[in-house]
């Protein structure tokens, strides 16, 4: 898979991994790489597919099984999308290296990508699952919904419930999985959305679907920034009320403790646009790395 170098292999994959959900992904460090299998939908089935990134991103390797020869480029490009090779880490860095304070993250972590998805609608609905709770409790809930409306595919994974299939459920099924009433209703709110046409991927109008996205019950800004970051691909896509950003950027631009403001940390973001997007990603995997997940 071609890419520009650098490309921060360990970072992509620590994302990943800590955020796998059990029968939906399988990631493994061993051997002397990052591995990483899933699904992919395609148009004639779901798509088996294996990652394989050396340690110090000089390759990335992918292997296929197709249910068509058919659905090749389209996985490809989902793949591509998910692991952020099209872009230009250079380019990024001499932006986001303006700011004397980021500067140094910015050295810490070249080629540093913000991991994507193969699915917008999936990653849609993990963000509503993942709404104030940690990542673990979010991988927990995303799990039983796998495992309850999901499908078997190739190599013992599962591929993500459909979204007609999902937009079905009854509320009173997706709570007894440990769900409360207005997430619930939420989930069923973006599957309904999706399955009637709203397009979450790169070439969908970010303007229009993020309109339509905090139209639906309990979709808020954070939810509608974290959707057009890693499923429209907008690089310049900012969450500024994430707590954890704010707390990073109290913590590496602020010289303290203290979270800055949202208001404040939409101010100092302005000098790194159109990149605010790979400036949160760095403040996330500072924070990450040095706090543990």
């Amino acid at each position: 898979m071609r890419h520009r170098p650098p490309y921060d292999a360990r970072a992509w994959f620590a994302h990943v991994e800590r955020r796998a959900v059990p029968g939906l992904e399988v990631a493994d460090a061993s051997g002397g790489a990052f591995t990483v299998r899933r699904l992919v939908p395609a148009a004639h089935g779901p798509a088996a597919a294996t990652v394989r990134l050396a340690d110090d991103g000089s390759r990335v390797d992918l292997d296929l099984g197709l249910a068509s020869l058919g659905d090749l480029a389209a996985v490809v490009g989902r793949v591509r999308r998910w692991l952020d090779l099209d872009a230009d880490p250079a380019l990024v860095a001499a932006v986001l290296a303006e700011d004397a304070a980021l500067a140094p993250l910015v050295a810490a972590r070249p080629g540093l990508r913000v991991p994507g998805t193969v699915d917008g609608y999936e990653l849609a609905v993990r963000a509503v699952l993942g709404q104030q709770v940690s990542v673990g409790a979010a991988r927990t809930l995303t799990g039983r919904v796998v495992a309850a409306y999901g499908s078997p595919g190739p190599g013992g994974l599962r591929a993500f419930p459909a979204a007609e299939r999902l937009a079905a459920v009854p509320v009173a099924e997706l709570r007894a999985l440990g769900l409360t009433g207005s997430r619930a209703a939420t989930v069923l709110a973006v599957a309904g959305a999706v399955a009637a046409g709203l397009r979450l991927d790169p070439s969908a109008d970010r303007v229009a679907a993020r309109h339509a996205l905090l139209a639906l019950p309990g979709v808020g800004p954070w939810t509608a920034e974290y959707v057009a970051l890693r499923a429209l691909a907008d690089p310049d896509a900012f969450p500024d009320g994430d707590l954890v950003l704010r707390r990073a950027a109290g913590r590496y631009l602020g010289g303290g403790s203290d979270a800055l403001p949202a208001r404040g940390l939409r101010d100092r973001a302005a000098r790194w646009r159109p990149w605010r997007g790979y400036a949160a990603q760095h403040l996330w995997t500072a924070t990450a790395a040095d706090d543990g997940p």
